[in-house]
């Protein structure tokens, strides 16, 4: 396993973090727990996760199936950096989701619950919250770290504006303030380098790339569609079709190179400027030993060329637009 720092701070991770979304709602808690087991046998130490995981009525349970793990003891949550995130509504009363000093102190103590543990090691914001000032949500960070509940704060699906105007705020109260941000990005979706990508390297953060494969499209879904081993929803129908002539030439690229189409994708975002580690959120143990399969498979000029020339990316703003 290779390891990074985690944006500026001094923390040590692994180049891929283990998502845990599927727990609970695809993936059973003994298998889950197979998964976490072989994460770190492959080195993996970083993972992510959220209080809304499990989702519907099921919301929670993805940090009851980690807890239970944790709480099996041998040194699995001293070996884990734990990531989790707030946001999202947990019930149907007022104040039971966003970023309110009220929710956040009510949403970290019902994930320690949940997760059986004392604190988090990566507290995250699922979600910018328009209608919160920074100055109540860093109060109320500052005193969960005082408190000793979280170590570090990240956000989640955050503009480049949102993460300037979070670190000015910390800035002025002399706190760390964001330390990454998780976000959206992968060879099929590059907004990111307009403003967010410049923004994280100015202010130091780790990004934290979600849906590396694109919901799959990134994986080979045309050799896999041909052979009759790969079903999709509708809307990944839609957005197949809308990308099949892409998606061609770049599974054609990566025979070419000898190399699977989901190696490729992982291997590219690796290779990106503030990419701490993609998260590879596997069903089964299979998907996760594919996954780790990236890390040896380094691209050269030449491909990293080809790659921009199937799937052209941006470059940062206002050039993209303007002179």
């Amino acid at each position: 396993m290779k390891f990074t720092h985690l944006g500026r701070t001094g923390l040590t991770v692994s180049r891929l973090c283990l998502g845990t979304m599927n727990f609970g709602p695809h993936t059973e808690e003994a298998e889950a727990h197979a998964i976490m087991d072989t994460a770190h046998d492959l080195g993996i130490n970083f993972f992510d996760t959220a209080n809304v995981y499990g989702w519907g009525e099921n919301k929670g349970r993805t940090e009851t199936i980690i807890g239970n793990w944790f709480a099996k003891g041998g040194g699995r949550r001293e070996k884990t950096v734990i990531a989790t995130k707030l946001y999202g509504d947990m019930g149907e009363w007022p104040n039971e989701g966003k970023l309110s000093a009220l929710n956040i102190r009510r949403a970290v103590d019902a994930s320690l619950r949940r997760l059986q543990t004392d604190h988090i090691d990566l507290y995250q914001m699922h979600h910018i919250d328009r209608a919160t000032p920074w100055e109540e949500i860093w109060q109320a960070m500052e005193v969960l770290v005082a408190q000793g509940k979280i170590i570090y704060v990240g956000s989640s699906n955050f503009a480049g504006w949102h993460i300037a105007q979070a670190q000015e705020a910390a800035r002025a109260r002399h706190f760390l303030g964001l330390t990454s941000e998780q976000s959206l990005y992968n060879l099929m979706e590059r907004s990111l380098e307009l403003e967010v990508v410049p923004a994280a390297e100015h202010y130091g953060l780790g990004l934290i790339p979600w849906s590396p494969l694109h919901g799959g499209l990134l994986g080979g879904v045309l050799r896999k569609e041909s052979e009759g081993v790969r079903r999709l929803n509708e809307h990944a129908v839609g957005r197949l079709e809308a990308k099949r002539e892409q998606l061609a030439a770049y599974e054609d690229y990566a025979a070419e190179l000898g190399h699977e189409p989901g190696d490729i994708a992982l291997a590219w975002l690796l290779s990106r400027p503030a990419v701490t580690a993609p998260i590879v959120g596997p069903r089964t143990l299979e998907q996760l030993h594919a996954a780790v399969r990236a890390l040896d498979l380094t691209l050269d000029q030449k491909a990293l060329d080809r790659l921009d020339e199937i799937f052209p990316g941006h470059r940062p703003a206002p050039e993209a637009y303007a002179w």
